[in-house]
């Protein structure tokens, strides 16, 4: 099922320290995660979408979290990376402190896909408990398991 947010996790693309202070060297820190990613056809051609998406309006969803994403023609499915912020990076005009980055990147052909992976992440990332779990993971299995159980808990 498109949904399921796990189905999108590899350890090697989840970055539980990111070094960057500042917002944009956090989404290229992130992203670069997906470069040599079997279904990203064209990263230098995401990355700039992404990053224009990103300019167009916040993708802060508030809680500490963004979910920068790109609509594009060049990924061939769904692909995701997470980065994590230790002490948070500002994010928009209104001081929005984020810690935690999911980067997305989905076909344009398929939206439905896209709105319920969406709707997964911010049915996961709606409950606080379950978020001071993602903040706290020690290990990117450990973050996969944490996203996981919380799936499990939601019925995902």
């Amino acid at each position: 099922m498109p949904g399921r947010i796990t189905s999108l996790l590899d350890p090697s693309r989840i970055a539980l320290h990111l070094h960057s202070t500042k917002r944009t060297a956090a989404l290229n820190e992130i992203a670069k995660l997906l470069d040599g990613h079997a279904d990203v056809a064209n990263f230098p051609g995401f990355y700039e979408e992404l990053l224009a998406r990103d300019r167009l309006d916040t993708t802060s969803l508030g809680n500490s979290v963004a979910l920068p994403h790109a609509r594009t023609e060049h990924v061939r499915k769904i692909v995701m990376a997470v980065g994590r912020a230790d002490h948070g990076i500002p994010f928009d005009q209104n001081g929005e402190i984020v810690r935690l980055f999911f980067v997305l990147g989905t076909p344009k052909t398929k939206p439905g896909d896209y709105l319920a992976v969406v709707s997964a992440l911010c049915k996961i990332l709606k409950d606080p408990a379950d978020r001071a779990t993602f903040l706290q993971a020690p290990t990117p299995e450990a973050f996969i398991a944490a996203i996981a159980a919380a799936e499990a808990k939601l019925g995902l």
